[in-house]
């Protein structure tokens, strides 16, 4: 089993996926659309990246506020998701992706990449954050049971 993690923004889609035994996340690409309303090429791209790492579950960052509040990207991711599900047929998990952006950001800055190349890893990168932080919970559901 493996499970897919999403960072949905409004141009574009950070891609991770698990490993085999959903232990880590590896960022895969970041799709680029058009617009916010262009779904179609990203919902068939993302729907060959689970036919070809055999996905079971995906996991959706949901975008709140810092305070714990809903705003317009929570509606927004919320929507995709509904229109992932229906197209995948496949269980979405919201996940809080609160600062994840961030982490990836200083993750890249620590690495030393340049500032002009981060645009490029910051978004697979805050997807593998999202879903690391959705595996790790799973794991700690499993030691407490």
């Amino acid at each position: 089993m493996r499970i897919m993690g999403l960072d949905y923004g409004s141009v574009t889609v950070g891609v991770a996926v698990s490993d085999g035994l959903m232990l880590t996340a590896q960022p895969v690409e970041t799709i680029k659309r058009k617009s916010e309303t262009k779904l179609r090429q990203t919902l068939a791209r993302i729907c060959e990246i689970i036919e070809e790492y055999g996905v079971d579950k995906i996991v959706v960052g949901n975008p709140k506020n810092m305070n714990n509040t809903s705003g317009e990207r929570v509606e927004r991711t919320a929507e995709f998701c509904e229109k992932l599900s229906h197209r995948t047929g496949l269980e979405i998990v919201m996940w809080d992706e609160r600062l994840t952006t961030v982490s990836a950001m200083n993750v890249l800055k620590d690495g030393k990449v340049r500032r002009e190349d981060r645009k490029e890893f910051v978004d697979k990168l805050a997807a593998s954050i999202i879903l690391q932080g959705y595996l790790d919970y799973l794991k700690n559901q499993e030691i407490k049971e």
